[in-house]
């Protein structure tokens, strides 16, 4: 398989060691109606650090089958919304 990346919502992360579910979305056109219509599919992926927390946005990549259902490993965090309310925080008691 040619490299691929996907980026996806982390939609479930520590319930299983070293594994996050990721949801990766994408939109299609319907051939009769021609409407949008989103089409999604779940992704288990690797995570060695368990980092990844529930909202953050990932781009991951796939690589040789870690077990049965794991093909991808996790590349890089591109958002998270815990870790960026967490910085807000600080950085509001700092000024106070």
């Amino acid at each position: 398989m040619p490299p691929m990346a996907l980026t996806g919502i982390v939609t479930k992360a520590g319930c299983m060691q070293k594994t996050a579910t990721v949801t990766v979305s994408r939109h299609v056109i319907h051939k009769l109606t021609g409407k949008r219509i989103e089409r999604s599919k779940k992704i288990l992926t690797h995570d060695e650090q368990e980092v990844l927390r529930l909202n953050d946005t990932v781009l991951i990549r796939n690589c040789p089958p870690i077990s049965a259902r794991k093909r991808f490993k996790l590349e890089k965090i591109l958002k998270s919304p815990e870790t960026e309310r967490d910085l807000a925080h600080m950085q509001a008691a700092q000024q106070s």
